[in-house]
């Protein structure tokens, strides 16, 4: 049951986004290219209204029409008390489409995201546990959850748009991301719902990044409707409303640390520069990268790499308790750390070196 649902996720997504794709050329619905693009000629921008459509019509027939037939899935994260999240998810996929086609001010898609959050937050979907470690009753403040799942999906629904400037990269490391967390939901008690959302999501970014891979280019890119959906539906995956298994918050971002930590170095490189935090510019971790001689290609194998190594990371840490189980997850965060630091000071020497060279010339 599980596989076909699966398998009929990634037919749909590769049949959505093909059909996307043949009516954005038809409708001349192109990417702008703008000074934060690297792209040139014209490629489509719809991609998630292709494969966001795909999971969410599969994600509605597994809560009625599963049902229906008779079939019994274990009440947990896919019951009806979903229906509030979905919903949030549809309303994150139709503001950011109608972003694609007429840009938003920042607050008015902040605003909407808030709306968003707190609709996830009236069925009590929250992270389980705050910390790591168990200190006591803090530990388990229920009051703590409540701001911290908040800001968790509003920040992750933009993070994964941040990183959305390679091809391939933005769905290539979350469909990674996703992957291990139904790894780590299969070896959880009551995560088999949880689990098979989260390899629905790999299916449908599975049909999609068969256009959007540099192969030799991308086809089809997935636009804020599908980034926007893309970073709110991770966001959810590892929350619980106290009938499923859930993951701390704690190890949840470190899963998650690369477009989190590209964020962060975002927002704090524009406003040390006096600049609107949602300002434009070509410094994120791709952008670096590809500064360094990285091709396209190269730059998607080295960050899927770091997050392979991060899920292993974090699928191992949540297997053991205690020391071993903080030390692993340290180490998650060290190897994101120590990475995001060695590219900015590799690329500070190489544009250094440039304007060094093109003074001299």
């Amino acid at each position: 049951m599980a596989l076909g649902i699966i398998t009929t996720t990634f037919v749909l997504s590769c049949t959505f986004v093909a059909i996307v794709l043949r009516l954005s050329r038809k409708k001349a619905w192109f990417d702008p290219i703008d000074e934060r693009k690297i792209h040139t000629g014209e490629v489509p921008r719809l991609g998630g209204l292709g494969f966001a459509t795909a999971f969410i019509l599969v994600v509605f027939g597994i809560i009625f029409l599963v049902p229906a037939l008779g079939i019994k899935l274990p009440n947990a994260l896919l019951g009806p008390s979903f229906i509030f999240p979905l919903i949030s998810i549809i309303i994150i996929f139709i503001s950011g489409v109608f972003d694609d086609f007429h840009p938003m001010a920042p607050r008015y898609k902040l605003f909407i995201q808030f709306i968003a959050g707190i609709l996830v937050l009236i069925p009590n979907y929250t992270f389980n546990r705050i910390f790591p470690f168990n200190i006591g009753s803090l530990g388990e403040l229920i009051w703590l959850r409540y701001p911290i799942t908040f800001l968790w999906i509003v920040g992750l629904t933009n993070a994964v748009n941040f990183i959305d400037g390679v091809d391939g990269l933005a769905g290539g490391v979350s469909a990674l991301a996703a992957l291990f967390y139904a790894l780590i939901f299969m070896h959880s008690p009551n995560g088999g719902p949880t689990s098979l959302l989260a390899l629905c999501l790999v299916a449908a970014l599975g049909g999609f990044l068969v256009f959007n891979l540099p192969f030799p280019r991308a086809r089809i890119f997935m636009g804020d409707g599908g980034s926007q959906f893309l970073g709110f539906t991770l966001a959810l995956l590892p929350l619980s409303n106290g009938t499923g298994t859930g993951i701390p918050v704690f190890y949840a971002a470190a899963l998650l640390s690369i477009p989190i930590f590209d964020t962060i170095a975002a927002i704090w490189r524009r406003l040390r520069d006096g600049r609107r935090i949602d300002s434009p510019d070509r410094l994120h971790i791709h952008h670096k990268l590809m500064n360094m001689g990285l091709s396209s290609r190269k730059v998607d194998a080295v960050l899927y790499g770091l997050q392979i190594l991060l899920g292993v990371l974090v699928f191992e840490s949540l297997r053991f308790k205690g020391g071993l189980s903080i030390l692993l997850l340290g180490a998650a965060y060290a190897a994101t750390a120590g990475f995001f630091t060695f590219i900015h000071f590799a690329n500070r020497a190489i544009q250094k070196q440039l304007k060094t060279h093109t003074s001299e010339t």
